[in-house]
């Protein structure tokens, strides 16, 4: 069951970033959304039984958490 947890905090940051994506948008709040997702589908993926959960939901929130990180740096160098 955590397994699925960490696959489906994966889905939900990508449904997130489909919906909130545009000129105006807060990237303050998406950088937290995805950062908490992809911390909670992590912890979710290691307390996981099944290998494949494990793989797959680090693999995938790690990348979320990679995004979330690009975007962090990317708002850092567009305000000087």
């Amino acid at each position: 069951m955590l397994g699925a947890l960490s696959i489906i905090t994966v889905l939900i940051s990508i449904i997130f970033f489909f919906i909130v994506r545009g000129p105006n948008a807060n990237l303050t709040l998406g950088i937290s959304v995805f950062t908490v997702l992809s911390v909670l589908g992590i912890i979710f993926a290691i307390t996981s039984k099944k290998l494949w959960f494990i793989i797959t939901g680090i693999i995938l929130n790690g990348a979320v958490l990679v995004f979330a990180y690009l975007l962090l740096l990317a708002m850092g160098i567009s305000e000087t």
